[in-house]
């Protein structure tokens, strides 16, 4: 007995590895809590409001860290007109 081989299957395809994230944004924190919904006890159901503090803490260090991005670009920019009004020494 013989098997014909199955066609019309579109071959495998490897996808390459992602790249190893170095810091997490907000899509990763909405991942991280729909499946902490998802696999909660639903006997012992995790309380709103501890939600609701999780997201301020978040948000409260994205708004950090946005700040500090400006603040770094704001200095930079003052290091280049501080720098542009010293006279030449001769």
């Amino acid at each position: 007995m013989s098997v014909a081989p199955i066609t019309g299957l579109p071959a495998a395809q490897t996808a390459a590895p992602k790249p190893y994230k170095t810091s997490l944004d907000q899509s990763d924190f909405l991942a991280l809590m729909a499946a902490q919904l998802k696999n909660q006890d639903p006997t012992k159901p995790v309380d709103n409001s501890e939600y609701v503090a999780q997201m301020a803490q978040f948000s409260t260090v994205n708004g950090i860290a946005e700040s500090n991005n400006t603040l770094a670009d704001i200095a930079a920019k003052l290091d280049q007109l501080i720098a542009a009004s010293k006279p030449a020494k001769d």
